[in-house]
């Protein structure tokens, strides 16, 4: 954020171009690729879902993060992004105590008895 706050006319033409409709996959690409990076630089090693997960989250604090600061100042950008990572920690608090495979156990428990008979 730092970096595009130097030269914030060069920042916001180049936010423009990006957010055209025939350049919105690169502007995407781009934060992908930068939310790749910081995922990387924390020392992030995982190859799942969760590799996609992270990211995506990421790409979408970033873009917004980046807006405010170029518009509403540093201050206004880092309350965003502490609110973003809050939201973010609840969500997996909340997430950590469910079992979200249980109805996909159910299903197949229920599949596998129609199929081989009850179990002994």
């Amino acid at each position: 954020m730092e970096a595009g706050a130097a030269d914030l006319e060069a920042t916001r033409r180049c936010a423009a171009f990006l957010a055209l409709p025939v350049n919105a996959d690169l502007g995407l690409k781009l934060a992908w690729e930068s939310a790749d990076h910081l995922w990387r630089w924390a020392g992030d090693t995982a190859t799942d879902w969760n590799h996609y997960s992270k990211r995506t989250i990421l790409s979408g604090i970033l873009i917004p993060a980046l807006t405010l600061r170029w518009f509403d100042g540093r201050e206004a950008a880092e309350a965003f992004v502490a609110r973003r990572i809050d939201n973010v920690m609840a969500f997996e608090k909340w997430k950590a105590g469910k079992d979200f495979d249980a109805p996909f156990r159910k299903v197949t428990d229920a599949l596998s008895r129609m199929r081989y008979g009850a179990r002994a």
